[in-house]
C-alpha cells in the first residue's frame, strides 16, 4: 500500500512545532502526581503518528498486573482499557487505524457521573466520535478510575510497578490532560476549508493535575527545560527515560514528514526487513534480500534526503538506496526480493560507490563505502534528473567531484518519464548480509554535527541542501509538489 502525496493540508494560525519519537523498545516518560485529582471526570487529547505495530498503547499507568489502564491501539483498533479494580472499562472500536503516513488526533473524554452509560467514555478520532465497538464495557455510574489517582502515569509505555512493557512505536504531539472536565474534540481541533481536521489552541482550564506536553525542549530532567515539560502553566513535568535530543522532531500534524513504510516492504528469501525502528526512519535488512519504500509518493518537485549506513559495508552486503516507482509491487523479483531496484524507472547508489539505473548497468564514482558514511540523494522530478553524493561530495555525473551540486551535470537525465506515475525514496538489498540504514528526510534519529535546513527552513541535515531542493514534508509539498 502506497500513499501518494500531492500537496499539504495546512490551515491555521495554530502550529504544532514539535513531536517526540518513541523507538518501540525502551523509551517513555513518566509522572507521579503528589495529590489525587478527579478520578471520575477527565479528558486526554493527543496527536499520534503510528509506525505499523498492530498494538501500541501510548498513554498508560498502573501499580501492577491487576491494576492498570491503557490508552492507544490494540490490533489496530483504538482502545480505552481500565482495570483499576477488576475490569471496569473496555472500549474498542471496530474501525482499523493502520496508516503510518498519517497523524491521527485522538480524544478520550471520560465522565463516570453521566447517567447514560455510553456517555461515560467517548472516543474521537480526527473530530469524529467512534460509535461502532467490538468490545464495549462501560464503568458503573460514579466509578473512580485510575487516571485521577496519584499513581504513576506513563507516556509512551504501559507502566506497572514491576516494570515497563508494550512500548509505543511512533510519534506523539500536543498531548493534553484535562483534570475534572469531559471535553469535546472541538476544544482541540476543527475542520478546515479543505475538510481536514486540524489542531487549534486549547483555551480552557487544565485542572489541578492537568498538563500540556509540547516537546519543545531537549533536557532529560523533570523540569521546564526537559522533553516532558508541562507548558500548561503548571508544574506537572514528566521524567524522560531513554529519550534524547534526537527524539524531539519537527514531524508534526501541521508539517508531516516522509518516513519509510512498513506496509510496502517485501522480501525474497524469507522475512526481509527485520525491523523499522526510530519512527520508521531506520530499516534493518536482517541478513536477507529485501526492499522497502517510503510513505510519500510524488510526481514533481525537487527533493533531497540523506541516509546513514550504520551497519554494513561494500564487502558484506549488496544494497541500494535511491528512488523507485510506487508501482513496484509488480516489479518484485523472484528469489532476490529486490527486482524493483533493477526496473527501468528505479535508480540507486550502492555500498561499492556505484550508481545504478535499472537496466543500464552501473558506474563506480565514489569507491567503496563503509559504516557511518552518509549518502546524499537529490532528485528533480520536474526535469527528470538525479544526483548522488557521499559524505558531502557530489558525483556530478562523474564529470567533477565537488561539495556543490552541479545542476548541469546530473548522474542521470531523462529519468522517471512515465506520465502520471508517482515515485518514492526506496531501499533494496539483493543478497544476504545485514544492512542497517538510517534515513533522514529532515528528522534524523542520529546526531547531526552541523545542521542544515532547506531554503524554507525545514529539516535538519548533515550536509548543505542543494539550492532549489527541499525536504519531503507537507508544507514543501503544498508549495512545490
Amino acid at each position: 500500500m502506497v500513499f501518494p502525496v500531492v500537496g499539504g493540508t495546512q490551515d491555521t494560525g495554530y502550529e504544532i512545532s514539535n513531536s517526540v519519537r518513541f523507538d518501540g523498545s525502551s523509551a517513555y516518560m513518566h509522572l507521579t502526581h503528589s495529590s489525587e485529582g478527579n478520578s471520575k471526570t477527565y479528558t486526554w487529547s493527543a496527536w499520534v503518528k503510528r509506525c505499523g505495530e498492530d498494538s501500541d498503547f501510548f498513554i498508560s499507568g498502573g501499580t501492577g498486573n491487576g491494576v492498570y489502564t491503557q490508552v492507544g491501539f490494540q490490533n489496530n483498533k483504538i482502545t480505552y482499557y481500565d482495570q483499576s479494580s477488576g475490569v471496569l472499562a473496555t472500549i474498542q472500536s471496530t474501525r482499523l487505524f493502520r496508516d503510518p503516513s498519517a497523524w491521527y488526533h485522538t480524544v478520550f473524554a471520560i465522565d463516570t457521573t453521566q447517567g447514560t452509560a455510553s456517555n461515560r467514555i467517548k472516543i474521537y478520532v480526527n473530530g469524529v466520535q467512534e460509535t461502532s465497538f467490538g468490545n464495549e464495557t462501560y464503568p458503573s455510574q460514579n466509578q473512580d478510575l485510575y487516571f485521577g489517582d496519584d499513581e504513576k502515569i506513563a507516556i509512551g509505555a504501559l507502566h506497572w510497578t514491576a516494570g515497563t512493557d508494550d512500548y509505543h512505536n511512533g510519534y506523539l504531539a500536543d498531548v493534553h490532560y484535562i483534570d475534572g472536565s469531559q471535553k469535546a474534540p472541538t476544544d482541540f481541533g476543527k475542520t478546515n476549508d479543505n475538510g481536514v481536521w486540524v489542531p487549534i489552541k486549547y483555551s480552557g482550564s487544565f485542572g489541578s493535575n492537568g498538563f500540556k506536553l509540547e516537546f519543545k525542549q531537549t533536557g532529560t530532567s523533570a523540569n521546564s527545560s526537559g522533553i516532558g515539560a508541562d507548558t500548561s502553566g503548571g508544574t506537572n513535568h514528566f521524567t524522560p527515560t531513554n529519550l534524547a535530543a534526537t527524539d524531539v522532531t519537527t514531524d508534526t500534524p501541521t508539517n508531516n514528514f516522509c518516513t519509510m513504510n512498513p506496509l510496502i516492504s517485501f522480501a525474497g528469501a524469507s522475512d526481509g526487513i527485520d525491523a523499522f525502528t526510530e519512527g520508521n526512519t531506520v530499516v534493518d535488512s536482517n541478513n536477507d534480500t529485501s526492499a522497502a519504500g517510503a510513505t510519500f509518493g510524488v510526481q514533481n518537485g525537487k527533493w533531497y534526503y540523506e541516509a546513514k549506513l550504520t551497519t554494513g559495508n561494500q564487502s558484506s552486503t549488496n544494497f541500494g538506496t535511491g528512488w523507485a516507482s510506487t508501482n513496484y509491487e509488480g516489479q518484485k523479483g523472484t528469489g532476490n526480493g529486490v527486482g524493483f531496484m533493477s526496473g527501468e524507472d528505479n535508480i540507486a547508489v550502492d555500498p561499492g560507490g556505484n550508481l545504478n539505473k535499472g537496466g543500464t548497468g552501473s558506474t563506480q564514482v565514489f569507491g567503496n563505502r563503509s559504516t557511518n558514511d552518509i549518502f546524499q540523494v537529490a532528485i528533480d522530478l520536474d526535469n527528470g534528473k538525479i544526483w548522488f553524493g557521499v559524505n558531502g561530495t557530489w558525483s556530478n555525473g562523474s564529470a567533477t567531484n565537488s561539495t556543490t551540486l552541479d545542476a548541469s551535470n546530473p548522474d542521470y537525465s531523462s529519468v522517471f518519464d512515465t506520465v502520471g506515475e508517482h515515485y518514492m525514496p526506496a531501499f533494496g538489498q539483493g543478497s544476504s548480509g545485514q544492512t542497517v540504514l538510517a534515513y533522514n528526510f529532515g528528522n534524523p534519529a542520529f546526531s547531526i554535527s552541523s545542521g542544515n535546513a532547506d531554503a524554507n527552513g525545514y529539516g535538519n541535515f548533515e550536509y548543505e541542501v542543494p539550492s532549489g531542493f527541499y525536504s519531503l514534508c507537507t508544507k514543501n509539498l503544498a508549495e512545490f509538489g
